[in-house]
């Protein structure tokens, strides 16, 4: 990586479609982040447990002020699941980053493994279950938001 000094040179650096208004004070390892950017902790969010799992928004509206969708992160212990439910506006990724999971989509099982990704469309019934002796983890992306937060997830069981 080139050498950067000084404030011309850094913004010369930069995709032009950065402006000298959005960079913040350099960060540890000399990288820059817009002034809008935000960092959130796993360990600052809240633990949401009713649907089975343990889930985590870390970015979203309430967390971060996002505007366009949510991410977070989710842990499946074995034998356990997330009840089914589906998403009238929102399309969702998923993420297996460790153990899998059992996907039900519309009545229909589909094997998630680790390292592996999951794109369930808006309004498509889904349950993740592990059926595996150790823990799984996911990352989990929903986009867009529904015009209301209580429009936007229906629980079916």
């Amino acid at each position: 990586m080139p050498r950067v000094d000084g404030d011309q040179d850094l913004l010369f650096a930069l995709p032009l479609s950065f402006s000298r208004d959005m960079i913040a004070a350099p960060v540890p390892g000399g990288c820059v982040v817009p002034a809008q950017a935000r960092i959130m902790a796993l360990a600052d969010t809240a633990i949401d447990t009713r649907r089975g799992g343990a889930l985590r928004v870390l970015l979203g509206p309430k967390t971060v002020g996002a505007t366009s969708g949510f991410m977070g992160v989710a842990t499946i212990g074995a034998g356990d699941k997330i009840s089914e439910h589906y998403h009238p506006y929102s399309e969702e990724f998923v993420y297996v980053v460790s153990g899998g999971i059992v996907a039900l989509l519309d009545g229909v099982e589909q094997e998630v493994g680790a390292g592996h990704g999951l794109f369930i469309p808006a309004n498509v019934r889904h349950r993740l279950m592990n059926r595996g002796e150790s823990e799984s983890f996911l990352v989990f992306h929903l986009g867009p938001l529904a015009p209301r937060p209580e429009l936007g997830h229906v629980d079916t069981e």
